[in-house]
């Protein structure tokens, strides 16, 4: 007679586990989400999370990671680009494609979500995140004093101000987003948000 075998069963996905992990921490924040709550969606026993994540705080940082780098990536790609009528365009639109990204591969928008006012023993969630926006800030900051010292904007522009300007546009994207707001519309107010940005700050063709 065969031996029954431990740990995770055969069709454990990985990827799937913590999108749905995520799923439930993003809704109810680290705190509010029980291991019973995780186990339930997982469709895991305890010791098979514990065997594959090590506790819920390591699928929590897991999740947490996994989801919040590719805003890293928007930001990294947008700056490589030769002008910045179309940094910007693809910081504000590449943000409402993540955003709004279908439910069934993306467990919603964690800018906003209830997991950001909480923190774990191994993860301070609100760390984490301001590390992520403080780079993304950098990058943005210093494609923006390029685009001044090479004359792309009008003189005067402040880098600084202009910096904070679109990041505010992509945080109130994101709220917008988190409440449900269609994708169509939020595109809709990026695309605004970038022809009103540009129109001021940059200079008349001759």
């Amino acid at each position: 007679m065969p031996r029954p075998t431990r740990g995770r069963p055969r069709a454990f996905d990985r990827d799937r586990a913590i999108l749905d992990a995520a799923r439930l921490f993003w809704r109810r924040g680290y705190s509010g989400t029980s291991t019973r709550d995780l186990t339930a969606a997982l469709g895991l026993s305890t010791s098979s999370l514990y065997a594959a994540f090590g506790s819920k705080a390591g699928l929590f940082e897991e999740a947490v990671r996994t989801y919040a780098e590719p805003y890293r990536e928007i930001y990294r790609q947008a700056v490589t680009e030769k002008d910045l009528r179309t940094v910007i365009d693809r910081i504000l639109v590449g943000s409402v494609h993540e955003f709004t990204r279908p439910s069934d591969a993306h467990p919603g928008c964690l800018l906003s979500s209830a997991a950001m006012t909480d923190s774990t023993s191994t993860l301070d969630t609100s760390a984490h995140y301001a590390e992520l926006h403080a780079w993304n800030e950098r990058a943005l900051l210093a494609r923006i004093e390029r685009a001044v010292r090479d004359g792309e904007l009008v003189t005067g522009t402040d880098a600084a101000t202009l910096t904070g300007l679109v990041q505010s546009v992509v945080h109130g994207l994101s709220v917008q987003a988190n409440l449900g707001t269609a994708h169509e519309d939020l595109l809709a107010t990026a695309q605004l948000a970038h022809e009103l940005i540009c129109r001021q700050l940059t200079p008349p063709t001759p």
